[in-house]
């Protein structure tokens, strides 16, 4: 057997393999022999059949799998051994491979095109400077995040005269032109409204200061801009009654129900974070301004892995391909959608291949390496932000940990983990490697740099 490699350009080579006789004639002796023993054919015991008699029936399509299996095996033996810094996987070379004969032949050569990585210096050192924001925790932000907690721990009571904001329930009865009941009319008990936001303030002022028991004389359609919808649902006709409703009605209140935000006391701390997990006010506002903080780095850290990206990249430059066997390749891939699907994403395709290969190489710099159990963690973290969205801020760490494991069996959500998992640990041993500026800023100012650069 020998295999030849030949560079073409900077970014694309020819690997050439020729296979002779001697290379597979074993190979395809000892696995005739183990067809034999596993064969059953009309007129023989299982086991049994003839060596010579499978050659005859399978023997060209059993030698075509053996050169075929050989031959995998010695190109990727070839391309490991010599290092080759390749991109995607070897291409057949059709044009280059001779018409072959399994069947008569006994020696064969085998072409393929080999798409090669671009050489660049994607390597970090003091020289490198970036800036890192430090996003910092203000008492407004604990603030508003304590009247959050306040919000989703109230309860809604009873009352005994309206404030804004409250929601009234009450009989209404539709009135003539003299405001004397329609004989008739339109009656509905137990109607609900919410004064508050009614469109008309001439209107919405006649519940100031409405207590339990009086009646309220007011125009609907005015109330609500002649909403057809709103007067509809009020007055449980259709929309079409409801486009000619113009009378006025009387609204006599049987309740009033209002929301009462919790007061931030030991039993709102205990629901909201388990028991005695804080105990007074000033620890509950410690634990989320630290919630807040563990939440703004996040965001710190993917700003940095962002710009680190934008930085290395700028500093790489435009790089050259070897666009012609990426196409090919992708066009393989994605089969199923078609020759416009490569155009359409090619060219975006690239800057994610370059910082790809770029990761590779700082990786290897800075000796990074990801084990399942980091993977486990960048899930785990996923998870609890999740989960903090909803309020949910103490779970068991068995629960977390068994839901980023469900995480994990998902294959697209895996690798998506495993990508950001690297990255992490890239921005941290970056932030050691290179010239550090710490620049603390509010979460407004944040926001508006990176709006900037979008």
């Amino acid at each position: 057997m020998k295999i030849t490699f030949e560079n073409l350009d900077k970014v694309s080579a020819l690997l050439t393999v020729n296979i002779e006789k001697a290379d597979y004639e074993g190979k395809v002796k000892t696995a005739l022999k183990d067809f034999s023993k596993k064969a059953s054919l009309p007129g023989f015991r299982p086991g049994k059949v003839p060596v010579s008699l499978i050659q005859k029936r399978f023997g060209t399509e059993i030698k075509a799998e053996e050169i075929n299996k050989f031959l995998g095996e010695e190109v990727n033996k070839y391309i490991r051994e010599n290092k080759v810094n390749m991109l995607a996987e070897p291409l057949p070379n059709e044009e280059k491979t001779p018409a072959m004969d399994f069947e008569t032949q006994d020696d064969f050569t085998f072409a393929f095109d080999i798409a090669l990585a671009p050489e660049f210096d994607a390597k970090l050192s003091k020289k490198d400077k970036l800036t890192y924001y430090d996003i910092k925790v203000d008492d407004a932000l604990v603030d508003q995040q304590v009247q959050s907690f306040c919000q989703r721990g109230g309860q809604h009571v009873k009352a005994e005269s309206y404030e804004a904001r409250d929601m009234v329930k009450g009989t209404l009865t539709q009135l003539n032109t003299k405001n004397n009941t329609l004989e008739g009319g339109i009656t509905v008990e137990d109607a609900v409204m919410l004064p508050e936001y009614m469109k008309n303030d001439k209107e919405k002022a006649k519940f100031e200061g409405a207590k339990l028991g009086d009646v309220i004389t007011f125009n609907p359609a005015k109330a609500y801009a002649g909403s057809v919808t709103e007067l509809a649902s009020l007055l449980h006709i259709s929309k079409e009654e409801a486009e000619g409703m113009k009378s006025n009605f009387n609204f006599q209140i049987s309740e009033f129900t209002r929301f009462e935000p919790a007061k931030p006391d030991q039993e709102l701390f205990d629901r909201m974070l388990g028991k005695d997990v804080v105990k007074s006010e000033e620890e509950f506002r410690q634990f989320i301004a630290k919630d807040i903080k563990k939440n703004f780095d996040s965001e710190s850290e993917y700003q940095f892995t962002q710009d680190l990206r934008e930085y290395i990249l700028g500093r790489i430059g435009k790089v050259e391909f070897p666009e012609a066997i990426l196409k090919r390749f992708m066009k393989l891939r994605n089969a199923d959608k078609g020759e416009a699907y490569v155009e359409d994403n090619f060219e975006k395709s690239l800057p994610e291949l370059l910082w790809h290969l770029a990761k590779e190489q700082i990786c290897d710099q800075l000796e990074i390496k990801v084990q399942h159990e980091d993977v486990l963690e960048t899930a785990k973290t996923y998870t609890r932000i999740q989960f903090a969205q909803y309020g949910m801020m103490n779970l068991p760490e068995e629960s977390i940990t068994n839901y980023a494991a469900e995480m994990l069996k998902n294959e697209q959500q895996a690798q998506g983990l495993v990508e950001r998992t690297v990255e992490n640990k890239l921005a941290a041993k970056a932030k050691e490697t290179v010239t550090l500026k710490v620049k603390e800023v509010t979460m407004e100012e944040f926001r508006k740099l990176t709006e900037k650069r979008d």
